[in-house]
């Protein structure tokens, strides 16, 4: 063979072994292609599956249900807790309407040092959201709360959907007196939020057999239900 001839075989040997790792990187570079749009598709899958559920959640919806209620506007919270001690003067001592409000000798309750206050309701109970507003411009008087959130009571109960706030997750603050709410229960009733204790629960049930709201003054005073009519604040916004 001559030396003509071996290069030219040599020649396409290195013609084939170019070609043939050519189409090697091709296929590579199509199965990286695949490879990443499988993992584009799956991102994009999640993105919607996302959207789709943030979507169906409205901002409506998301306090409707909630223990913790709705945050209440600045201007509202103010009329609850600045009501002028001139104003209430005016109103007076006022008369029981619904409620029972009555005179009891027990051991003074306390806690902290300090006269104890205590509340038990529910959230979707239409007397309890009644009952709310008087005890928290009463206590307001004496102390501060932190923060306020507006619920209504349940829209299946009678009356329904009273609009009111809620002592669920709000914290009191006083020099004068120490107040504990317990709301038992969320709005649709599905969801226990707080257990009184049994202390709490042998007053509760001393004196209301646990009939709610019940609220205890230090033990000089207990109320049951509503001091006044709930018509007042039917239809009406907070």
């Amino acid at each position: 063979m001559s030396k003509a001839d071996r290069n030219r075989r040599q020649s396409a040997r290195e013609r084939i072994a170019a070609q043939q790792a050519a189409a090697r990187k091709a296929e590579s570079r199509r199965r990286m292609l695949i490879a990443g749009g499988s993992t584009v598709v799956v991102l994009v899958i999640v993105v919607v599956l996302i959207v789709i559920k943030l979507s169906s959640s409205s901002p409506s919806d998301a306090g409707a249900g909630s223990p913790s209620g709705t945050a209440l506007p600045a201007k509202v919270a103010a009329q609850i807790t600045s009501v002028p001690a001139s104003t209430l003067a005016k109103v007076g001592a006022g008369a029981t309407v619904s409620g029972s409000i009555k005179a009891v000798t027990d051991t003074p309750l306390t806690s902290n040092g300090k006269p104890e206050v205590l509340y038990i309701g529910a959230e979707f109970c239409p007397f309890c959201a009644t009952e709310r507003w008087a005890m928290a411009v009463a206590l307001s008087r004496f102390g501060g709360f932190s923060p306020l959130h507006g619920i209504h009571s349940s829209a299946t109960d009678t009356p329904a959907s009273i609009p009111t706030v809620t002592f669920y997750k709000s914290t009191y603050t006083s020099k004068y007196l120490t107040f504990t709410p317990v709301e038992t229960t969320e709005v649709d009733k599905s969801k226990t939020l707080q257990t009184p204790t049994s202390a709490q629960s042998a007053l509760w049930t001393k004196y209301t057999q646990q009939g709610i709201p019940f609220v205890d003054f230090g033990n000089k005073y207990v109320v049951s239900g509503a001091s006044y009519s709930y018509q007042v604040l039917q239809g009406k916004t907070w």
